[in-house]
């Protein structure tokens, strides 16, 4: 499909990771996203963030233009990440594939799923 003509993209990401200490820490990874978000000129309007009794959190950015969420299952070495950005505006295509792959960096990570929707 032509990213134009879409609505925008959607990633779905299943991570495993080595890096448990990271599936620990939202509040890092919170100022991690903030940093990356900053430097696309996307706008965030809302975090909520829940840490579990183990210390894995699930959080939830709500951007402007749509949002991203994660669920960290350190037990399991995994998360979930999930990215969608609208092209209201503008095509932001090239920026959701670039939030999607920093993050796999950030995690140090090896891709199990990937899915890409163009909604």
């Amino acid at each position: 499909m032509n990213p134009l003509s879409s609505k925008g993209l959607h990633i779905l990401l299943t991570l495993e990771t080595e890096s448990e200490d990271l599936l620990l820490d939202s509040k890092g990874f919170l100022m991690f996203t903030e940093e990356i978000l900053k430097t696309r000129e996307v706008e965030i309007v809302g975090v909520t963030n829940h840490i579990f009794e183990n210390n894995s959190f699930t959080s939830a950015v709500i951007l402007k233009e749509s949002h991203l969420c994660i669920h960290t299952w350190p037990e399991f070495k995994q998360l979930t990440f999930d990215v969608f950005l609208c092209n209201y505006t503008q095509d932001n295509t090239e920026k959701v594939e670039q939030i999607a792959d920093e993050v796999v960096q950030y995690f140090k990570a090896n891709t199990i799923q990937k899915h890409k929707i163009y909604r």
